[in-house]
């Protein structure tokens, strides 16, 4: 049997590990790690091989030949350009006539091939997947497979509301040469993602085998330290060269002075050199020819071939290159990563998380507090719910946002516009400054918006020749984080892809450095206000509301919405009251708490003066709370009930747009009136998107947001407003008159503690033990019980679930919310 291996990875998630080797050949404890998956399937006795190679190709051939050394024979597919995972087997189709395996050359494991292979000639399969149970799958593609193992789903990639399963595709197949009827040489074909979903439309024999052993795929440099730790801890079995004896293994050659302390599991390579006084604890790696001085101090950290570590220096927690030299009294602290051919001059200190890439030389006495040439970073993702988001001067300080500015402006034209907005608070002016520093160093220019609300900013980001926009935040919720928001040219948030792009420019350092002609310029927008203010009052029916002459009290929680809506409100001839109107630059937000005291004081206020409503803005002009006349704050999903409610009134075949987690009410006022009801996901981006979709009236997430597109698909509470107090005026009706006609619903939620390494295999048992009542949802698992129903949604952000029910009353939502959170709970052990 014959095995294909692929081994034409660039690895730029190890950089600085791979700027001088492909992924494929970095060391991994006694041999780079493409030497592993050849021993493995020597093991299992399969010695004809071919090599697909692409990136550093003849870097592979030099060091691998022609696998007479490691007792097999090894050919080379060679790729021009990257055709795909299927693309690049493709080109060796001529040599594999019979039942063939592909597997990656860059993961570690140990699982037992010939089971697979059996397994697969058992099901008389045309493709057989190898699936392996891991703890996180969000990384991997999951894999969804019935009893008798045929596969029947494939999610690429899924977030935690999309996982029904932790079983996911490990890259391992073993498949028959009629797959090369589905597509051409020189195509570019990927398995995951092209050839299996092929085959499984076309109900050809697909199969998945669940594997047990060790199996890792070693993609940064966080899975490369703790796949080194597993193979010194045996947790893998491997083919071992040296002998073990007091705790390390030791190869040929490694002399170990007396005097020196070891404390395993240690690997000392070819011709290590331990000098008496030295300790090393394990788990370590040293490497061939490397020399560990008198009084030298390694602990936890792996050394690769030919590096010198001089007398009284201290390795701590580290990853230390080829070839380095790492002077006398040098301190290399947790979780530093020193690249090939670097140079650490005699007390110097490398502090935590630093990354040096090759060839540097760090002056005697030098602290490095951050990475030279290229940075990193810990963060595995920018993008959240809320944007960009982090510590004030702790995640982000000034120098990394214009990092982050260069990094956003690299994923766009030379020359393109980016509208640069921020709200009132002084450490968002201070990064926005930062951000519009960054911005034309990559090429773009900024247009500044000064300081307007979020809805503002996307209008006239919309309305305007801007390629995207940028608009910086102190949170709501806690005054020491900020996010940051990015938009496309329409105002939106970025889609997952571009926030990629995004990302890997930020990690990787990998950003466009403008040509002085080529700079970008910064100038003032014009007229943002005016332009919005225009487009408000011509999408509302301004006349009907002057006839009502409503009275409001709007408290503008000290945010720029009091620059804009005192105006709007006037020419909509309302009597209005102005509470916490901007007061300029401040250091203060409202906390939750401040929040909830304020709402109380403006509905005392409303019930005191008898005005038709209250309104309270948040800061970002996103967020809405309504008092009523009576002075009682309305829940705010009553208030998008109330708001849908009146669009069926008055828009026939009407479309609302609100999330899965939204009571049931939707549809029973959609089927009152002939309308329809789009359910999205929970998160803004999704109830955005689905507000742009033609016929789409209304959108909201229940918590405060809603969007009348009519001006524009974004969340804006100021526009919501208006429109409720035109569709007031049409119906002739009180906010409380309609909020009392609505049907009653009845609603608990809970949040059930989760490890982030059980997510996975509850959603997969959920998602098996109640497949029968099993909904099609966007978001979540959502269990249906006849007209009650329950809602299980892992959280992004924090390791839980969160759990939403509908029952017919109170007391039967609060005892499901209490049941599925028993059944979350029960399922993590």
């Amino acid at each position: 049997m014959k095995a294909v291996v692929m081994a034409g990875g660039e690895g730029s998630r190890l950089r600085p590990l791979t700027l001088g080797r492909p992924k494929p050949m970095v060391p991994l404890v006694n041999r780079p790690m493409l030497e592993h998956i050849l021993l493995l399937l020597k093991r299992h006795g399969v010695t004809e091989v071919i090599l697909t190679v692409q990136y550093m190709a003849s870097f592979i051939q030099n060091q691998i030949g022609n696998g007479s050394e490691l007792g097999m024979n090894v050919t080379y597919s060679v790729e021009e350009h990257p055709l795909g995972t299927a693309g690049s087997v493709r080109q060796a189709a001529e040599s594999l006539d019979d039942t063939f395996l592909v597997i990656s050359g860059d993961a570690l494991t140990d699982f037992n091939l010939e089971s697979i292979v059996a397994y697969h000639k058992e099901r008389k399969a045309m493709a057989t997947l190898t699936l392996y149970r891991v703890p996180n799958p969000l990384e991997y593609g999951v894999v969804v497979t019935a009893e008798d193992g045929s596969i029947r789903q494939f999610q690429e990639k899924p977030s935690w509301s999309e996982v029904v399963s932790d079983t996911i595709n490990t890259g391992i197949y073993v498949l028959e040469p009629t797959i090369f009827e589905y597509y051409e040489r020189d195509q570019v074909f990927d398995f995951s993602k092209d050839l299996f979903p092929l085959l499984l439309n076309g109900e050809k024999p697909l199969y998945g085998y669940v594997a047990e052993g060790y199996w890792t795929d070693v993609g940064s440099i966080e899975e490369y330290v703790r796949a080194t730790r597993d193979v010194l801890a045996e947790k893998v079995l491997i083919d071992w060269s040296a002998e073990k004896l007091d705790g390390a293994w030791r190869e040929a050659g490694a002399e170990v002075e007396s005097g020196v302390q070891i404390h395993g599991p240690v690997y000392l390579g070819r011709d290590v050199k331990l000098v008496s006084g030295a300790v090393v604890h394990g788990p370590s790696v040293i490497a061939d020819n490397t020399v560990i001085e008198r009084r030298a101090h390694i602990d936890r950290s792996i050394i690769w071939r030919n590096t010198y570590v001089g007398q009284h220096s201290e390795v701590r927690g580290a990853l230390i290159g080829a070839e380095c030299n790492i002077q006398p009294n040098a301190v290399v602290f947790e979780n530093a990563v020193v690249s090939d051919h670097t140079v650490l001059g005699r007390g110097s200190i490398i502090q935590p998380n630093v990354k040096i890439w090759p060839n540097k030389e760090v002056e005697a006495g030098a602290v490095v507090a951050t990475s030279i040439i290229w940075g990193s970073s810990g963060r595995r993702v920018l993008f959240g719910r809320y944007g960009v988001s982090g510590l004030i001067n702790v995640d982000f300080t000034p120098e990394m946002v214009t990092r982050l500015g260069s990094a956003y402006a690299s994923t766009l034209p030379i020359g393109a516009n980016v509208t640069v907005n921020r709200d009132l608070s002084i450490p968002s002016r201070m990064l926005k400054r930062a951000l519009a520093s960054g911005l034309p160093s990559a090429g773009a220019n900024v247009v500044d918006l000064s300081a307007v609300p979020i809805p503002v900013a996307r209008f006239y980001t919309s309305t305007s020749d801007a390629t995207g926009g940028v608009h910086v935040r102190v949170s709501s919720n806690d005054p020491a984080v900020i996010h940051i928001h990015f938009f496309n040219r329409s105002g939106m948030d970025l889609d997952k892809g571009t926030q990629r792009q995004v990302e890997t420019s930020y990690f990787r350092e990998d950003v466009r450095r403008a040509h002085l002609g080529d700079i970008g310029n910064t100038s003032y927008a014009p007229d943002v206000e005016a332009r919005y203010t225009t487009a408000f009052l011509q999408a509302v029916d301004s006349e009907g509301m002057r006839r009502h002459c409503y009275r409001l009290a709007v408290d503008y929680s000290l945010g720029s919405t009091s620059e804009i809506m005192p105006q709007i409100l006037q020419s909509l001839g309302c009597d209005v009251i102005g509470l916490n109107a901007n007061q300029g630059l401040t250091r203060q937000q409202r906390s939750a708490p401040e929040y909830e005291t304020a709402i109380g004081q403006l509905a005392r206020i409303v019930a005191a003066v008898r005005f038709d409503l209250g309104v309270m803005f948040d800061v970002a002009g996103e967020r809405l709370h309504l008092v009523d006349s009576f002075g009682n704050h309305v829940p705010q999903m009553q208030v998008l009930a109330a708001l849908a409610s009146l669009v069926f009134q008055h828009v026939e075949g009407a479309a609302v747009a609100v999330p899965v987690d939204a009571p049931g009410v939707f549809e029973t006022l959609a089927s009152a009136s002939g309308g329809k009801v789009i359910r999205t996901r929970l998160d803004g981006e999704s109830i955005m998107a689905a507000a742009g979709q033609r016929g789409v009236h209304l959108a909201g997430d229940g918590r405060g947001r809603t969007i009348f597109p009519s001006l524009h698909p974004a969340f804006d509470a100021m526009f919501s407003v208006a429109k409720l107090l035109e569709l007031l005026s049409t119906s002739g009706a009180r906010l409380p008159d309609v909020v009392d006609s609505l049907p009653a619903w009845h609603m608990r939620e809970t949040d059930v503690p989760c490890p982030w390494d059980k997510k996975g295999a509850v959603m997969r048992m959920v998602s098996e033990q109640y497949r029968d009542r099993r909904m099609r949802t966007v978001d979540g698992i959502k269990i249906q019980l006849e007209d009650e129903w329950v809602l299980i949604l892992p959280d992004p952000d924090e390791p839980q679930f969160h759990l939403v029910a509908e029952g017919r009353s109170d007391e039967e939502a609060k005892s499901l919310v209490e049941k599925y959170g028993s059944i979350v709970t029960g399922l993590q052990r």
